[in-house]
């Protein structure tokens, strides 16, 4: 018989951007509502690289948050070329870092101070390493001559694996992974090697951004692949693996940043994020897996407790609204207009 209601461990999401000011005032609220931590993106303007800006940031998000007074925000450090050892040292070691962000330069929104060469920073991940620090890496070579849709592929190949044999005990999260190949590789490596996959990539591939016209509102970096891709990442959020845990990417941008003539990138999928989840874990058979990957693996990776709490889904039918927000902040959520299977009754 049918499932019709779920309860399971509350679950975190580890891969949030929140953004600032008026944006962040709107948008943390649906993240604090259905997870009890998250693991919040540094790329602001200017990017979060010092434990100070970090604890600040912390402080907005938590006032952001003030209704859900048990969210608790995990900070990240922003690597770039020349960021300093003791800084994030130092931030991990007081608990303001929980982690560190490697982005390529030039690879997504507020990318370009990002890492051009991950030499640059070998005694920055040598140090995490041995404090047992998690790396988060955004996985594309950011190359003229690569194409967009194997970026991802090439940077396991020129970048994760030699990282990986230089140094094998570094903690690593391969974020929001979108490929056939990277589901192998991340299954195929140690236990310090893990990976975040998105509700996006588990539920639409390339030709729903693009089929019948451009969607500016499924665009995102990485950019949804092909099916097969995405029937691999199905089969590794749903299998037994410990490996594989939930992480939205939710990224809010206003519409008439979307629908430009060069839109950016990012899906808002906070509003009903465990909704869409859960809807993938059904049509896979699999609900018997969805808090392993919601609630359990991801803790278990970070070293950190799960939440003492419960939250219950339940069969019932409920529509996405068009438009989140008003004038300058209007902002299109994921799957706008569209009905959804389930709905968060308790959290």
């Amino acid at each position: 018989m049918a499932e019709t209601s779920i309860t399971i461990t509350q679950p975190d999401d580890w891969h949030v951007h929140l953004r600032d000011g008026a944006m962040l005032e709107q948008v943390a609220g649906f993240t604090a509502r259905q997870f009890g931590r998250a693991i919040i993106m540094p790329n602001l303007t200017p990017p979060v690289t010092t434990v100070a800006a970090a604890a600040a940031y912390r402080d907005r998000i938590l006032a952001a948050t003030s209704d859900y007074p048990e969210f608790k925000p995990l900070m990240t450090a922003y690597l770039t070329d020349s960021i300093a050892v003791d800084e994030i040292h130092r931030g991990f070691v007081e608990g303001v870092f929980t982690a560190a962000k490697l982005y390529p330069a030039g690879a997504t929104t507020n990318s370009d101070a990002g890492v051009t060469d991950v030499k640059k920073i070998y005694p920055v991940l040598e140090a995490m390493q041995n404090i047992g620090m998690p790396l988060l890496v955004h996985g594309e070579v950011v190359s003229n001559e690569i194409d967009i849709f194997d970026r991802e592929a090439v940077f396991i190949e020129r970048i994760m694996q030699p990282l990986l044999n230089d140094m094998p005990e570094l903690k690593v999260v391969f974020e929001h992974i979108t490929t056939k190949d990277a589901a192998e590789f991340v299954a195929a490596e140690g236990d310090n090697i893990a990976a975040t996959i998105t509700v996006h990539h588990l539920q639409i591939n390339r030709n729903d951004m693009l089929v019948g016209g451009i969607k500016p509102h499924l665009y995102c970096l990485p950019v949804a692949k092909r099916e097969l891709h995405r029937q691999a990442l199905r089969a590794a959020a749903t299998s037994e693996s410990g490996k594989f845990f939930l992480g939205t990417d939710t990224a809010p941008h206003a519409i008439g940043a979307k629908e430009s003539a060069c839109g950016c990138a990012g899906i808002f999928s906070a509003p009903h994020a465990l909704e869409n989840y859960v809807q993938v874990f059904e049509e896979e058979n699999a609900l018997d897996q969805f808090e392993a990957f919601a609630s359990l693996n991801g803790p278990a990776f970070y070293g950190l407790p799960v939440n003492n709490k419960t939250i219950t889904l339940e069969k019932q039918a409920q529509q996405v609204p068009v438009q989140i927000g008003e004038d300058d902040l209007a902002i299109s959520p994921y799957r706008a207009g569209e009905t959804l299977a389930w709905k968060l009754v308790t959290g």
